[in-house]
C-alpha cells in the first residue's frame, strides 16, 4: 500500500501504473522484467523509461525533436489563449456595450452564457471528428471559422447580429477545449506531460485573466468592437502559423501498448509469434491486424522503416482514418466516460472551481464600476492583472513540481509510478481556493480597500492553474488511449457554467457578494475532498474498469 494507495491484486500491472525507474530493488512481480531493453529518456531523464514506449518510426510524434513538439505547442496554446479571452474580454465594459446595444447588463451576460451554452454542445461534436480523421483538419478549421466570427463581431450593430457572432464563436472554440490536452499525450512522455500541460494552462488561463485589463482601455478608447478586431488579427497570424506549422500529431503504434515489457513477450516476439497477445505482466508486444479501413499515420506495416515525412507531406489536411469505430460509439463515449470515477473527479475539481472564475469575469465589470469603488472601464479591467500575474506563477511552480513530486515518489516506490501521485498538489489547491472565493466575497462585502478583492481574485485564479495541472496530468496518465473522450466528458462543464452565468447577475443583487461566495467557496471545498477516497481508492478503481469486457470492447479504436 504505497502512501495510503490501496493495491490491486486482481491484476499484474494495473493500466496508469509505469515502471519509470531502473532499480535494483523492484517488486517481485516486476524482477523478470528487462528494463535495458526499453527506451529511455536523454540526458538528466536517462534513468527514466519511457511512457509510452515510442515506436521505430522517425513519423512517430514522440520521436519528434523537443523543439519541434514545443513548437505545435505553442502554436495551439497561444490560440487557445484567444479562445480563453474570447469569452470574457466583455466583461470590463458590460455597463457601457449594454447601453450602446439597448439592451439590460442582465441581457448582455446571457449572450456568454449562450456562447458558453454552445460551446459545451459543440465538443460533443469535434470529438467524433478528430477521432476519425485526426486533429489537423479539425484545427485548421477552427481557426478560420474564428477568424470569421471575430470579423462579424466587429462590424455587428445589432444585438441579434452581436450574438449571432457570440454563438457561432463557439464552433471554433470548441476543438481548443478539448484537443489541446489530446496533443500534449500525443507528443510528450508521462515525465514531462505535468509541464506541458502547465504550459498549456499558461496560456488558456493568461488569455482569461488578462483579457480583462487588455480589453477594458480597447473598449474605453476605441470601443468595444475593436476587442473582436484584436481577436481577428490573432486568429489570422496563428492560424496560418497552425496551417503550416501543426502537422497530425495523432499516431498509431501498433507494436508496444502498456507500460513494461514483458520479458516472456520479447521471447515470444523473437520466435516469430505474430498476431498474438503476450503475457501483460506489464507491457506486452501485440502485432494485430488493423482494418483496411484504418489508413492515418503509423498504419502501414513498414512504418517502422519508412523514411521521414517531407515538409510538404506533413501540411496534408487529411492523413486517413485512425478509427474503425461506429461514429455512433465515439459519439456515445463520453456519456459512458462520465461515469468513470476518476473523470466524473475531474469534471467536479476543474468544473467547478473554472465556473466560479467565469463568475469572476461576469460580475466584476458590475462590482467595480459601482460605488464605493466608482473604477472607470480601464481600471476595472485592471482588475485582471492579479490573476493574470498570479497564473503565469501558478503554472512555473506547478507543472514541474508535478513532474518532480511524481518522479520523486516512484523512486521512493521501488520505481514504480502510480498517477494518484498527481493529486499531491490538491493541498495547495485547497488552499489558494478558500482563500480566494471565501476572501473575494468578504472583502466585497465589508468594502475593504480594492487590493482585497484583487488579490483574492488572483488567488481563485492561481488555484485553478493547480487543479488544471492535477486533473489533466491524472486523466491523460490513466487513459491515454482515451484523452479526447475524457476531455470532452470533463467539458460538459459547460452547462453548469451556462446555468450559472445565466442568473449570477439577479442572484448577486438578490442575495449580495458575501452569501453567494460563501457557497461558492462550500461546493469547491466539497468537490475537493473527494480527492482523499479517489487516492486511496484510485488503483482498484482503475483496475476494476480494466477488467471491465463491456468497457474494454465498446472503447476499442481498433
Amino acid at each position: 500500500m504505497p502512501f495510503g494507495i490501496l493495491e490491486c491484486y486482481k491484476m499484474e500491472m494495473v493500466p496508469g501504473t509505469a515502471l519509470l525507474r531502473d532499480q535494483s530493488d523492484l517488486p517481485d512481480g516486476l524482477r523478470g522484467v528487462e528494463t535495458a531493453r526499453l527506451k529511455h529518456g536523454t540526458g538528466r531523464f536517462s534513468h527514466v523509461l519511457l511512457v509510452p514506449q515510442p515506436s521505430d518510426s522517425p513519423n512517430d510524434p514522440l520521436n519528434w525533436p523537443t523543439w519541434r513538439k514545443d513548437m505545435v505547442l505553442f502554436l495551439v496554446g497561444m490560440s487557445a489563449a484567444v479562445v480563453g479571452a474570447y469569452g470574457p474580454m466583455l466583461g470590463p465594459g458590460f455597463v457601457p456595450i449594454a447601453a450602446e446595444l439597448g439592451i439590460t447588463v442582465e441581457i448582455l451576460s446571457q449572450s456568454t452564457a449562450w456562447l458558453i451554452l454552445t460551446l459545451g454542445l459543440c465538443v460533443f461534436f469535434f470529438n467524433p471528428a478528430a477521432k476519425i480523421w485526426g486533429k489537423r483538419p479539425i484545427y485548421v478549421v477552427a481557426s478560420v471559422v474564428l477568424l470569421i466570427v471575430s470579423i462579424w463581431g466587429s462590424v455587428a450593430n445589432t444585438y441579434s447580429s452581436f450574438l449571432g457572432s457570440r454563438i457561432l464563436g463557439a464552433l471554433g472554440m470548441a476543438p481548443y477545449e478539448v484537443l489541446v490536452q489530446a496533443t500534449i499525450s500525443d507528443l510528450y512522455f508521462v515525465h514531462e506531460r505535468a509541464t506541458r500541460i502547465a504550459m498549456w494552462n499558461l496560456f488558456l488561463l493568461c488569455g482569461i485573466a488578462g483579457a480583462g485589463f487588455i480589453s477594458g482601455y480597447i473598449i474605453e478608447n476605441l470601443g468595444y468592437k475593436w476587442t473582436f478586431g484584436l481577436c481577428a488579427i490573432l486568429f489570422g497570424v496563428f492560424g496560418v502559423g497552425i496551417i503550416f506549422f501543426v502537422p497530425e500529431t495523432t499516431y498509431i503504434r501498433q507494436g508496444v501498448t502498456s507500460e513494461v515489457l514483458a520479458k516472456t513477450g520479447i521471447q515470444d516476439q523473437e520466435r516469430g509469434a505474430e498476431n498474438e497477445k503476450f503475457d501483460e505482466k506489464g507491457m506486452h508486444v501485440e502485432y494485430r491486424q488493423l482494418s483496411k479501413r484504418i489508413t492515418g499515420n503509423g498504419s502501414s506495416p513498414d512504418a517502422a522503416t519508412e523514411a521521414p515525412y517531407t515538409y510538404v507531406r506533413s501540411l496534408a489536411l487529411f492523413t486517413g482514418r485512425y478509427t474503425d469505430a461506429a461514429i455512433w460509439k465515439i459519439f456515445a463515449r463520453p456519456f459512458i466516460m462520465f461515469f468513470y470515477p476518476c473523470v466524473l473527479w475531474a469534471f467536479l475539481i476543474y468544473g467547478t472551481t473554472l465556473t466560479w472564475i467565469v463568475v469572476f469575469s461576469v460580475v466584476n465589470g458590475v462590482i467595480f464600476t459601482a460605488p464605493p469603488y466608482n473604477f472607470s472601464v480601464g481600471q476595472a479591467g485592471l482588475t485582471s492583472l492579479s490573476p493574470f500575474l498570479l497564473c503565469i506563477l501558478g503554472e512555473v511552480i506547478s507543472g514541474p513540481l508535478n513532474d518532480w513530486i511524481c518522479v520523486k515518489m516512484a523512486r521512493r516506490n521501488h520505481g514504480i509510478y502510480e498517477p494518484e501521485f498527481r493529486l499531491v498538489l490538491m493541498l495547495v489547491v485547497v488552499v489558494l481556493g478558500t482563500a480566494g472565493f471565501y476572501g473575494f466575497g468578504a472583502t466585497v462585502h465589508y468594502v475593504t480597500h480594492w487590493s482585497g478583492p484583487v488579490l483574492t481574485y488572483g488567488l481563485a485564479n492561481m488555484s485553478l492553474a493547480f487543479a488544471s495541472t492535477c486533473v489533466f496530468g491524472y486523466v491523460l496518465d490513466c487513459y491515454p488511449r482515451l484523452a479526447e473522450e475524457a476531455f470532452v466528458a470533463i467539458n460538459t462543464r459547460n452547462l453548469l457554467t451556462f446555468g450559472l452565468t445565466y442568473f449570477v447577475q439577479s442572484w448577486l443583487q438578490e442575495a449580495g457578494a458575501l452569501a453567494v461566495f460563501n457557497i461558492l467557496g462550500s461546493c469547491f471545498l466539497a468537490v475537493c475532498c473527494l480527492t482523499i477516497p479517489l487516492w486511496v481508492f484510485g488503483k482498484r478503481i482503475r483496475s476494476w474498469v480494466a477488467r471491465n469486457q463491456f468497457l474494454n470492447e465498446f472503447m476499442s479504436d481498433l
